[in-house]
C-alpha cells in the first residue's frame, strides 16, 4: 500500500515557484530553478507582488486586487500588452529565459500577479496555489538597509509553509 502512495505522489506535477520583481538578483533564481530544480512535467510558476501606485486605465488590477491575476500562461507572456493588463512593466530579458526554460525544461510555465505587500502576498501563494518549493532571489541589502527596509526573503523564510531556496546576489548593497 505504501508504495502505491508514493507512486501517485510521484505522478502529481510539482508546482515550483519562483518569486521575481524582474530585477537581476531574481532572474538569478530564476535560473538557479532552471538549473537546478525543474524537471520535466513541473509546472513553473512565476509568482511577482507589488504594491500599485495607482489604478491605471486598461488594467484589471481593481478586479484581482484580493486574489491576485488569474493563470497567465507563457503564450501570453510574450504579449507586450499581457503586462499593461496586469499593471507590469514588459521584461523581454526574462520572457526569453522563461520561453528557453520551458523548451529545454520541458516545463510548463505561467504567472501569478499578486497586488499588495509582496513578503505577505508571496506567503499567501505558497498555500493559495499551493506550491511544492519557492526560489526567490536576495539583492544582498547591507545591514541598515535591511533594518529600514526589510528584507522580503528574509519574511518569506521565515514565514512560509513549503521550502524556500534563497538565492544570493553575487553583488552586495552597502
Amino acid at each position: 500500500m505504501e508504495g502505491e502512495g508514493a507512486k501517485m505522489k510521484e505522478d502529481v506535477a510539482r508546482r515550483v515557484g519562483v518569486a521575481m520583481d524582474f530585477s537581476a538578483c531574481s532572474r538569478l533564481a530564476l535560473q538557479w530553478a532552471a538549473d537546478n530544480v525543474a524537471r520535466s512535467g513541473d509546472h513553473l510558476i512565476v509568482v511577482t507582488a507589488f504594491k500599485p501606485a495607482s489604478y491605471d486605465q486598461g488594467t484589471e488590477i481593481m478586479l484581482w486586487e484580493s486574489t491576485g491575476s488569474p493563470y497567465i500562461p507563457l503564450v501570453e507572456l510574450s504579449e507586450p500588452v499581457t503586462f499593461k493588463k496586469y499593471g507590469l512593466k514588459p521584461d523581454p530579458e526574462t520572457i526569453d529565459m522563461l520561453n528557453t526554460i520551458a523548451r529545454q525544461k520541458q516545463v510548463v510555465v505561467s504567472m501569478k500577479v499578486l497586488y499588495g505587500d509582496a513578503r505577505e502576498k508571496i506567503c499567501e501563494a505558497i498555500n493559495n496555489i499551493p506550491l511544492s518549493c519557492l526560489i526567490i532571489g536576495n539583492r544582498g541589502l547591507g545591514k541598515i538597509k535591511r533594518v529600514i527596509m526589510g528584507s522580503v526573503s528574509e519574511y518569506v523564510v521565515n514565514h512560509a509553509t513549503c521550502p524556500v531556496t534563497v538565492v544570493k546576489s553575487t553583488e552586495n548593497e552597502d
